[in-house]
């Protein structure tokens, strides 16, 4: 039987749930796996030509949304008490709402970088140099900047290559920063109060008790 000092295991839990999974969990695992996937994604753009930009190569964002996801599952191993009465639980909350925001801002960024860059690449006309690759946005101009892509003998291969990555970074940086922006949201909404987040701890009290109080 339940009495009055049991938790509450009705619409309040459920009310923190989506598919069964709770939603610090569920923003943690989708900001894990996706910052997972940018950064490994960046490393293999760089391995294509030395000679791209770090901008061009943005695994600099998918480390933040890694760190940001890593604060996220502290965030659930802290034990949960109302009202925020404990400064850990205030400080890990706070800092998972920082670098959620942190994380939104880089990847917008780099989603932008990536963008600029595959519409220049839909222009270009390459020609293969030496061990280079050098393309142009107009060949009858010329003073046009010419972009040099060394370690790359193979235009045609690396054009492709480069064009479906940089496509792949879009989705992927776009769809981080709405993870971030939703984790935002949700904080600021709860205003670290009702969202739930780690152990809730529930003091054993007696029927006697509570009825002499």
């Amino acid at each position: 039987k339940k009495t009055k000092g049991d938790p509450k295991t009705g619409p309040e839990e459920e009310s923190h749930t989506c598919c069964g999974c709770r939603f610090p969990l569920l923003l943690a695992l989708l900001q894990l796996v996706l910052g997972t996937s940018v950064t490994v994604l960046g490393f293999l753009m760089a391995g294509i030509s030395s000679s791209l930009l770090v901008r061009d190569t943005p695994y600099w964002a998918g480390i933040i949304v890694c760190v940001v996801s890593l604060v996220g599952f502290v965030m659930l191993c802290v034990s949960y008490q109302p009202d925020e009465k404990t400064c850990v639980q205030f400080t890990v909350k706070l800092l998972y709402f920082i670098l959620s925001a942190l994380g939104l801002v880089a990847c917008v960024l780099a989603a932008a970088f990536v963008t600029h860059h595959y519409l220049q690449m839909t222009k270009f006309t390459c020609d293969a140099i030496l061990e280079s690759c050098q393309c142009k946005l107009d060949t009858a101009d010329p003073l046009s900047r010419t972009f040099i892509y060394q370690d790359a003998a193979d235009c045609a291969s690396l054009t492709s290559m480069l064009n479906l990555y940089l496509l792949l970074q879009m989705v992927l940086n776009l769809i981080a920063a709405l993870v971030c922006l939703l984790a935002c949201f949700m904080m600021w909404k709860h205003r670290y109060q009702v969202f739930y987040v780690g152990v809730r701890f529930h003091p054993l009290t007696t029927e006697g008790q509570q009825q002499k109080v």
